[in-house]
């Protein structure tokens, strides 16, 4: 049998105990902990559901251009990416309180500018310093939480985080149709203020401190090469989901600096003597194919949560709030089933649950190919129901299997692993499916554009909201646009959601083949402790 990788001598306990005080109140700390990522993941969809009004001339919109919006929605996710691996760090040499105090105050003050932006520049630069905020925050909620639960408790407690996760994303569109209805575009981001309020007075009442009691030195040549790494790869990834053209120059040349970057992180970190990141954790088969489990979901997830939205308004003709109710499902499933996973996990092992809970996925994925505009709406909501029960019974454990294979003073750095390999797999899924998506549907209207000038055919012909524009302008002319633009979507979605069933089953590969079985859970992994022993894991 191959030894375990040896990684540095260390003295100190494993999991130190858990002061009694914080045992008895763990909990309420971590409802407290849900409050505060709440608004963080809520709002990395809010912004969707408001493009349109926020187009529009003021005083009911800003002008805003496509291009514009756009970066309204992205200029977000590439800070949140970019700084979620230094954050964790940062938490676990300063204090996780402290920097998720931090990150909520930016947060709060970063809205309340952003729902009284005059222009979009204002807005997109608002949206940066958010998204600046939330990196402080997310990996903080998911260290605390491994902090302040026993190891027997954290898969239970990891559960009911994953789970909320879950929720904020899909409640995100549901929260946003809602308010505009009723106020002004500026309110999805005021109404953040009132809940960062009272997340930072429960944060300071009830939440302890925690941090790494020996950080070591400091590393920054490795924080610099993971910021600029994730900024450009992510830049990348999101530039080819605008475009829907993953060839242009503008694609390639940022992903492939960011993959030289990050590559160049990779060397720094396994030479230096005080690493950001412990290169020796990725040699654990168990704790690598965990970090890809939650990437490649994520990629299935959210590539077609893409193409549903498209699928039921463009296609289906629901407004945007219906549309949003329409994917609770997703949330229900999270909610009921991610923070009982772990029973699953310790009747068959987290092998078993995991992959089985990615094959379940694939199915629901390969199902959206029967979808088309008469598929009763009770049919679309049993396929996402059974998607997200799929999905809480895989994002749990290899979320447990990662955070348990690091010591718990190491868990900002966990945290953040966890939370940048989700993000960007998210972000892939949406540039890579969502282009797919195009370059399909492009190549299916294509033959039915005549009707529309020359000038506008390129533009109509980009996505079915745009064909359905062009349509509304040419009046009873456009009519005949309208049948040929649904086939077309149609058909690419189909393409598209097969191709995402197929990530899916290679993720439930990945963690059939290297997570642990029956009668062990997912953080029994033999973690490789100081001086390279096994850690025996309390029962």
């Amino acid at each position: 049998m191959d030894r375990p990788p040896r990684l540095p001598r260390d003295p100190r306990p494993l999991h130190p105990a858990v002061p009694a005080d914080v045992h008895r109140r763990r909990w309420v700390i971590l409802a407290v902990l849900m409050l505060s990522l709440l608004f963080v993941v809520l709002d990395n969809s809010i912004l969707n559901v408001a493009v349109k009004t926020i187009a529009g001339p003021p005083p009911t919109g800003l002008g805003a251009t496509q291009s514009q919006l756009e970066w309204a929605i992205n200029a977000y996710a590439l800070v949140f990416a970019g700084l979620l691996f230094t954050a964790g760090l940062v938490g676990d040499r300063l204090g996780r309180r402290r920097t998720l105090l931090f990150g909520t105050v930016v947060f709060g003050v970063s809205s309340a500018l952003a729902a009284l932006a005059d222009s979009p520049v204002e807005l997109v630069a608002y949206r940066a310093v958010m998204g600046f905020g939330a990196a402080f925050v997310m990996p903080a909620t998911l260290a605390i939480l491994m902090n302040v639960f026993e190891r027997d408790e954290q898969p239970r407690a990891i559960g009911v985080w994953v789970g909320a996760v879950g929720v904020a994303i899909a409640v995100g569109p549901v929260t946003g149709g809602l308010l505009l209805e009723h106020f002004w575009w500026g309110s999805i981001f005021l109404v953040n203020v009132p809940v960062v309020i009272v997340s930072l007075i429960a944060v300071v009442a009830v939440v302890p401190e925690s941090r790494d009691p020996a950080p070591g030195r400091t590393d920054p040549g490795g924080v610099v090469l993971s910021i600029v790494g994730l900024v450009l790869l992510v830049f990348g990834i999101i530039r080819g989901g605008e475009l829907a053209d993953l060839t242009d120059w503008t694609v390639v040349l940022p992903v492939a600096g960011g993959v030289l970057v990050l590559a160049a992180f990779v060397a720094h970190e396994r030479r230096t003597a005080h690493p950001a990141l412990d290169m020796a954790y990725f040699r654990q088969p168990v704790f690598s194919a965990a970090v890809g489990g939650i990437a490649l979901v994520f990629f299935a997830l959210m590539g077609v949560t893409f193409v549903s939205v498209f699928y039921l308004q463009s296609v289906r003709g629901f407004s945007p709030l219906e549309a949003g109710l329409l994917l609770l499902p997703l949330a229900v499933t999270q909610l009921l089933f991610a923070p009982r996973s772990r029973l699953a996990v310790r009747r068959f092992g987290a092998r078993a649950v995991c992959a089985s809970g990615l094959l379940l996925v694939a199915a629901c994925l390969a199902a959206f190919t029967g979808f088309d505009t008469g598929t009763p709406v009770w049919v679309v909501e049993l396929v996402l129901f059974a998607q997200g029960a799929g999905m809480a019974h895989v994002m749990p454990p290899v979320t447990v299997a990662v955070m348990q294979a690091l010591p718990r003073e190491k868990a900002g750095s966990g945290s953040a692993v966890n939370n940048t390999f989700r993000q960007i797999g998210g972000a892939l899924g949406v540039a890579v499916l969502g282009s797919l998506l195009s370059g399909v549907y492009r190549d299916g209207i294509e033959g039915h554009l005549a009707p529309v000038p020359a000038a506008e055919r390129a533009g109509a012909g980009e996505s079915v909201e745009a064909t359905l524009a062009a349509a509304r302008q040419l009046g009873a002319a456009g009519e005949a646009l309208v049948a040929p633009a649904q086939t077309a979507f149609l058909h690419a979605m189909h393409v598209t959601s097969l191709c995402a069933a197929a990530v899916a089953v290679l993720g439930a590969c990945v963690v059939g083949a290297f997570l642990p079985g029956r009668g062990a859970a997912p953080g029994d992994h033999g973690r490789v402790t100081g001086g390279g022993a096994r850690e025996s894991v309390p029962r």
